[in-house]
């Protein structure tokens, strides 16, 4: 396993009701055993013969990571359309920036439940 790979996976489970399970014959993570949110490619996967993860993103998120930093992020084939982001692991990403949009990834399918627990407790203000 390369060290971004274990990078992807310990922001993935350190997130509330997270499993790993392999899909399509690789990591993939799932939010409550349902809905995937992350897969890592760690040789590639067709064309994009480089290590890379593909995330679910907020709406809008994909097209402007792609637009600010084009050498890291781009648009996966399969689920790209369905708003994901594509993210290069060889391009010197930083493990806290690759663990912000491995969660924005989350809390695009985490039930509402989940991500209050994730945000903690909320402020009497709120």
């Amino acid at each position: 396993m390369s060290d971004m790979e274990a990078i992807v996976r310990r922001a993935c489970l350190r997130l509330p009701e997270v499993s790993e399970r392999l899909s399509h014959g690789t990591p993939t993570w799932f939010v409550r055993g349902k809905k995937s949110f992350a897969t890592v490619w760690p040789d590639g996967h067709h064309q994009d013969d480089f290590p890379h993860l593909w995330c679910a993103a907020p709406p809008g998120s994909a097209a402007e990571l792609i637009a600010e930093d084009p050498r890291t992020y781009f648009r996966p084939p399969y689920v790209g359309h369905r708003g994901w982001v594509g993210v290069r692991l060889d391009t010197g990403i930083g493990a806290a920036e690759l663990a912000e949009v491995i969660e924005d990834g989350y809390r695009a399918v985490a039930p509402r439940a989940l991500l209050a627990r994730l945000a903690g407790p909320q402020s009497p203000a709120s």
